[in-house]
């Protein structure tokens, strides 16, 4: 068979289901677990995983928004023959590596595995392998992929998903949020063992294992050179002056979050930077006249942002931010038309060409190949456009093989074409 094209008369896209009313998902099976807060009681959940078989049930609760850092605050791990198990990371001193054994060897099963993976290796866990449910329902073409609409779609439970964005650093938890935590691995493998049969009876399972393996090894916290340019609201800043005081501004905030603990937008607003930024207060009356600034936490350390400002004032011409950091990729793709007309062409031509075939396999275009990849192709096509140049772009701009399998010839068809049309 074509590995670039399941058979015609197989399902690539997931069943429809009957319209039934879904079964909800109010208690674990075995009860609320303990939470494990000690030495021995790690011990005790090591034991029961290693006497467990099959993939394991991963999932971390974090407190985005609340805490600095995306720690995890707290684990849920279940395995069959194990019963669910919820480890308390703060006691423990955010440090879960003796977990890493038992779990080093068995397959993880992780609904959006990007968003848990840094945490959990922040505490010393790894995987080996990764089934991530987030990523195979995208690839079967699943009009909604959140863990409650999976449930329920996939196996006919209804979830209530009320405590997602809580403060999972406080304590003591409340048995709530715990039965919560506990219910969102409660059926994870379930859901694992049914999209695989999904992924094998679409012919997307191979997909599947590449993008998992792919997703396996490559998350992590990547390191952004000048973070403080991710500002919400930098757009409104022009001038490199006010550039600096953007970063000197952001730079105290951070150093304060981290003393503090406390997500850097609790400390100060992003708003409120770019207010004063680009209003320059030189003075503590007219910082305090600035919205947010005239706040009781603010004022008391009134003194540490006139100073942030004051050492944006006196840097060089020389010491001051460019307005953007270099690039090796290709400019803003609305700027193409008049930058280079021809890329431009090159790029309406390769985005409906995806789009087409991520629709016949019903699968979301993004998945299908990265629309990053797509503009670097069409910014700098390899010359002759042939299939196997194209491919060699695909590959050195991250494709995997079922990627580039499925878009490479279409691809440097459409190139061809324009190629000829010249």
């Amino acid at each position: 068979m074509d590995p670039r094209t399941p058979a015609e008369s197989d399902p690539v896209g997931p069943p429809v289901a009957a319209t039934v009313e879904a079964t909800p998902l109010l208690e674990p099976r075995d009860g609320l677990p303990d939470v494990v807060v000690d030495a021995a009681g790690l011990a005790a959940a090591i034991d029961a995983l290693a006497a467990g078989e099959g993939p394991v049930a991963v999932d971390a609760e974090r407190a985005s928004g609340y805490r600095y850092g995306q720690r995890a605050y707290l684990l849920q791990l279940r395995r069959r023959g194990s019963r669910t198990w919820l480890v308390d990371p703060v006691p423990l001193h955010f440090d879960l590596s003796a977990l890493q054994p038992v779990l080093a060897e068995p397959e993880w099963v992780i609904h959006a595995a990007s968003q848990d993976l840094p945490c959990l290796a922040e505490a010393g866990l790894r995987p080996a392998r990764v089934f991530d449910t987030e990523l195979a329902g995208r690839l079967l073409g699943h009009p909604r992929v959140g863990l409650g609409a999976m449930v329920e779609t996939v196996l006919g439970f209804s979830m209530e998903k009320g405590h997602a964005a809580v403060d999972w650093s406080q304590r003591p938890l409340p048995d709530d949020w715990l039965r919560y935590a506990a219910l969102d691995v409660e059926v994870l493998v379930e859901l694992r063992d049914a999209l695989a049969g999904e992924l094998e009876s679409s012919h997307k399972l191979p997909w599947a294992v590449e993008e998992f393996a792919h997703v396996a090894t490559s998350s992590g916290t990547a390191h952004r050179p000048d973070p403080w340019r991710r500002t919400s609201g930098i757009h409104r800043v022009r001038a490199p002056r006010q550039l600096a005081a953007v970063r000197e501004l952001w730079q105290a905030r951070d150093r304060m979050a981290r003393q503090r603990d406390l997500a850097p937008g609790r400390v100060l607003p992003d708003a409120a930077i770019i207010d004063a930024a680009r209003s320059q207060p030189t003075s503590v009356a007219e910082l305090t006249a600035l919205p947010v600034f005239g706040g009781r936490a603010n004022r008391r350390v009134s003194d540490v942002w006139l100073a942030a400002l004051d050492r944006a004032r006196q840097l060089g011409d020389d010491e001051l931010p460019p307005p953007t950091l270099p690039n090796d990729g290709p400019p803003p793709a609305k700027s193409w038309p008049d930058r280079d007309p021809e890329a431009a062409r090159r790029l309406a031509a390769l985005r409906p060409a995806v789009a087409a075939i991520a629709d016949e396999h019903r699968l979301p275009t993004e998945n299908l190949l990265a629309p990053d990849t797509v503009r670097r192709l069409a910014w700098q096509p390899p010359d002759p456009p042939t299939e196997a140049e194209v491919r060699a772009v695909l590959v050195e701009h991250g494709a995997r093989r079922w990627q580039v399998a499925l878009t490479a010839r279409p691809l440097a068809r459409a190139l061809d074409r324009l190629t000829r049309d010249e």
